[in-house]
Parts: C-alpha cells; structure tokens; sequence
C-alpha cells in the first residue's frame, strides 16, 4: 500500500506586512508594519503565539517613531 503525498494547501500565516519595507535607523523598526528585521526575516518560521505576542505589540511600537517620518 503506498502512501500518496499529501496535497493540502498550506495555510495562510497572518503578517501585518503593509509592502512598506523601509526600516527607520533610530528605532531599527520597519516603518510600514512596525517589526524589526529579525521579527520580518523570521515570521514564517515563529509559532502562532509568537506572531500574536508580536501583532499585539505592533500599535505601541508606533511611539517610538517620529511621527514625521510616518507622515503624521
């Protein structure tokens, strides 16, 4: 009996990506979706809690950048 290779599509892995992909040098944050570099390079690979634990953070993390930069 063989076993034939699973076919199911992958689910969808929730980013706050936003194709803003400009990092502000003082505050080493992206300024589209608020994550650092490692956080993004790491996403896909981070459980769901870790995602959630970051998503949550993201809103606070929008203080930390001058609000000019953002366009405010």
């Amino acid at each position: 009996m063989s076993t034939a290779p699973s076919s199911a599509i992958p689910r969808s892995i929730a980013t706050p990506c936003v194709q803003v992909c400009i990092v502000d040098g003082e505050s080493s944050l992206c300024l589209g979706c608020y994550r650092t570099l490692s956080e993004i390079a790491d996403w896909s690979s981070l459980t769901d809690a870790q995602r959630a634990s970051i998503m949550a953070d993201l809103p606070a993390r929008q203080a930390q950048i001058d609000p000019v930069k953002l366009g405010l």
